[in-house]
């Protein structure tokens, strides 16, 4: 039985201004464009991670086995990149390195204070969040994850916790895990997990089409969002197929992205019509 499907284009820019989306039926475009402009920041973290934890593996042996898991990247009132580097123990967070990425992309070693309460609430929510997810982050088969971590305007902590690039060049899907923090970062206020029970992952190396089986739900969730955006350069397309949508990101020349909703439409209800 053929399906029937109706197309409902919508423009994203890098900035992520949204066009049009009000107007398309049966879709939440609202949540759509709050998950897909947080999943650009997102990325954005993740360069900042990546491009710093490339310079660290370069440090002295002895200050990097002073490392812990509560690194962190954020934003300063400039809007300008840090990553800091250190261990949380004993109630305080001590800072082994720490980077700062100016906006040619510079990224320097600095001994700029950071205020210690400042750095010890945001390693206490990276360690409150990784204590919940951590069946799923166990195990032979577990993959590597990595984290973000975001202070809100009232104080509180947002902490995603994403399934990594592996190291054999695996991308994972399949779980994903978000909470939000007090404002001490010790406790969860807020939990929007969403686990599908086990992994799966599609290696890269052969540019191919690929789809994330996510038909028992009806929104795109912001891990699933983030996948695309994340990896769109290395697959020709990725599709999340959820229950009556499937969502993809298409390129073009001048490297603005057009975000593209297939409305499921199965052969009764379009005879209905």
């Amino acid at each position: 039985m053929k399906n029937s499907i109706k197309l409902v284009l919508t423009l994203f820019l890098f900035s992520f201004v949204l066009f049009g989306q009000n107007k398309i039926p049966n879709f939440d475009s609202v949540d759509f464009s709050k998950k897909a402009e947080l999943a650009e920041w997102l990325v954005r973290y993740d360069n900042v991670a990546w491009k710093t934890s490339d310079v660290l593996v370069t440090q002295d042996k002895k200050n990097l086995e002073r490392l812990g898991k509560e690194w962190f990247c954020f934003q300063d009132k400039s809007n300008v990149w840090h990553a800091v580097y250190g261990k949380y123990a004993s109630d305080k967070f001590e800072t082994v390195f720490h980077y700062v990425i100016d906006r040619q992309q510079k990224i320097s070693l600095t001994k700029e204070i950071v205020d210690q309460e400042f750095l010890n609430s945001h390693a206490k929510a990276l360690v409150t969040a990784r204590s919940e997810s951590v069946v799923a982050m166990k195990g032979a088969n577990a993959p590597l994850f990595n984290q973000y971590i975001r202070q809100n305007s009232d104080k509180t902590f947002d902490v995603w916790i994403f399934p990594a690039f592996q190291r054999d060049g695996t991308t994972v899907f399949g779980g994903e895990f978000i909470y939000k923090t007090d404002q001490t970062g010790t406790k969860i206020i807020k939990d929007e997990s969403y686990f599908q029970g086990n992994f799966r992952g599609f290696k890269t190396g052969n540019p191919r089409e690929i789809w994330l089986n996510y038909r028992e739900l009806e929104k795109p969730t912001l891990g699933t969002v983030f996948f695309v955006w994340y990896y769109k350069d290395y697959f020709t397309r990725i599709f999340i197929d959820n229950k009556n949508f499937t969502t993809t990101a298409v390129g073009s020349a001048n490297q603005e992205y057009i975000w593209v909703h297939v409305e499921k439409e199965n052969e009764t209800k379009a005879k209905e019509k």
